[in-house]
């Protein structure tokens, strides 16, 4: 029977992969490569500076020069192209290049005429700028969280004196959106494994209200539940992690190849 799959279908589907883009992220990070040998702090302070520099950039030759050492630790450190593009180049090409398509048209300045259509050099020029540093910089933050234990990216955070407050609402939203995740797919297949047939369209948004009601409540008794355990264990503010950081000769001289590409990719930028 050739059907479109239902409405409880689609959610449960939905639901799995998300789950598992969180897993692979989870076994890349264990891989055996340069990114995830070295140091958390290293991988921080050296890909934000990339990113940093990428942004300042006046020259789109060395945005690309960025972007393309980006790809080249993405390889070395086991991350496919494929992962590369559908989650993060794809996505960026569509929103972004739908933010800056209008600016191709309206930009004053020369006009280069393409079929029918005259575009405006200035603006094609802007549009190629934000799209190289929005595609450089979202590469770059991917391979730190593929890459990185999230605990290891939280330690890290606070070991660059990032405040514990805002430390302990990433890692608790974290954990919360994988719970609420499980929750809601468990919600769904009860629902999914009691019906027979699919849902008329206003009982699909009867169900969806209803299910999103339950899952605040939920969500609400939860962090209760949650802070009070917090508490009663001695929780104070601060949040510790298990691991401990320590640097060795690899990450003082992949800390140097950092800044030193960082500092030449500024100077080049800017001249």
């Amino acid at each position: 029977m050739s059907r479109k799959r239902d409405f409880i279908a689609r959610t449960i589907s939905g639901f799995a992969a998300a789950t598992e883009r969180a897993l692979y992220a989870e076994e890349t990070a264990k891989a055996d490569g340069l990114l995830q040998k070295l140091d958390p702090r290293v991988k921080l302070v050296g890909l934000l500076a990339l990113l940093v520099a990428a942004t300042l950039s006046h020259k789109l030759w060395v945005i690309a020069l960025i972007f393309c050492g980006a790809v080249l630790l993405a390889l070395l450190s086991r991350v496919s192209i494929r992962t590369l593009a559908t989650r993060t180049w794809i996505g960026v090409l569509l929103f972004t290049g739908f933010i800056a398509l209008p600016a191709i048209f309206i930009t004053p300045g020369e006009r280069l005429p393409i079929g029918n259509w005259t575009i405006s050099a200035p603006g094609l020029k802007s549009a190629a700028f934000l799209i190289a540093r929005v595609e450089t910089a979202a590469t770059l933050m991917l391979l730190l969280i593929v890459c990185t234990p999230w605990t290891h990216v939280l330690k890290a955070l606070r070991a660059l004196r990032v405040p514990s407050l805002f430390i302990v609402i990433l890692g608790m939203t974290y954990r919360y959106i994988f719970l609420f995740l499980q929750t809601a797919r468990e919600m769904f297949e009860a629902r999914s494994s009691r019906m027979i047939g699919e849902l008329e369209p206003a009982a699909r948004r009867r169900l969806a209200t209803a299910s999103a009601g339950v899952l605040l409540s939920k969500s609400i008794n939860l962090s209760e539940q949650v802070y009070s355990a917090m508490l009663s264990r001695g929780f104070r503010g601060e949040a510790f992690a298990l691991d401990e950081f320590s640097m060795k000769k690899r990450d003082w001289l992949a800390a140097f190849g950092f800044a030193l590409a960082t500092v030449a990719a500024v100077w080049l930028g800017r001249r």
